[in-house]
């Protein structure tokens, strides 16, 4: 029997090196051209909010306003500025596979940064939550990762990124540690054995999307950085999700406002 039939079909008849065939470029032609939206470029960073507590702060703050030229099937995109910078973001985009098939239709429209917060569960306590979590590597145990990169435990940030961002977090008003967190595909079913294994390789938190934005960040040569903004224990204990005042929106503002000054800075 051939080897391909002995492996599972996530990792049958993979070529990585190939182009692929369905291209988010002309999915947005399609899409512009049935909606009759305009092809204008997004603003240069943009953010993935999959909790949406920053988009629901920016509609109701009236800070943020729909852009018309998005022309993704699935998702409303929003601009805002916030300390003279402008941003791109959407909102509730959950999971690995959904969040790599917006990051595609986000550089292909003109994005040049992409920043995810995620909102995750402790594994390693660093502190009480909440705080954030710098990704420098996520475990890969989720599907999309695998579409993008050969087979390995970990994906992680590019080189040149940390690089910027190791000593840019100082000043923050919630603490911005840097480690490993884990990617699943099914926080439902994360168990005590799982979550036992994950301890003891030190990783600090579970989240959804880090490894396949990594993975596609590598292999796309697309600037990615994740957050994990660390809420709760697992629903442990009483009132776990707290994330602070504006459901920890202000803070992550802060968060992508730093980051983006110091990508921007290390541009000139």
């Amino acid at each position: 029997m051939p080897d391909i039939l002995n492996q599972p079909p996530i990792l049958r008849s993979k070529a990585y090196d190939h182009d692929s065939e369905f291209k988010p470029e002309n999915m947005l032609r399609e899409a512009r051209q049935q909606k009759s939206i305009a092809d204008i470029k997004l603003p240069s960073i943009c953010i993935l909010d999959p909790d949406g507590d920053i988009v629901r702060n920016l509609i109701s703050s009236g800070r943020g306003h729909l852009n018309a030229s998005w022309a993704c099937y699935h998702t409303q995109l929003y601009n805002f500025e916030h300390e003279e910078i402008s941003f791109g973001v959407v909102g509730c985009v959950v999971g690995s596979s959904f969040a790599v098939l917006v990051a595609e239709e986000l550089f292909a429209s003109g994005c040049e940064l992409l920043i995810s917060i995620t909102s995750s569960g402790q594994i390693v306590p660093k502190q009480n939550p909440p705080y954030f979590i710098l990704i420098e590597r996520a475990l890969r145990d989720e599907g999309t990762s695998y579409h993008y990169l050969p087979p390995s435990n970990y994906s992680s940030i590019s080189s040149d990124l940390l690089k910027i961002l190791k000593s840019t977090f100082s000043n923050m008003s919630l603490p911005v540690y840097a480690g490993s967190t884990w990617t699943t595909d099914a926080p439902f079913r994360e168990t005590e054995l799982a979550i036992a294994a994950a301890r003891a390789e030190g990783i600090l938190a579970v989240e959804m999307e880090a490894a396949a934005l990594y993975a596609f960040s590598e292999a796309r040569k697309k600037p990615v950085i994740c957050f994990a903004f660390v809420t709760n224990q697992m629903g442990k204990s009483e009132n776990d999700f707290e994330k602070g005042e504006a459901d920890g929106s202000q803070v992550a503002f802060e968060l992508i406002s730093t980051t983006a000054q110091s990508w921007l800075s290390s541009r000139i």
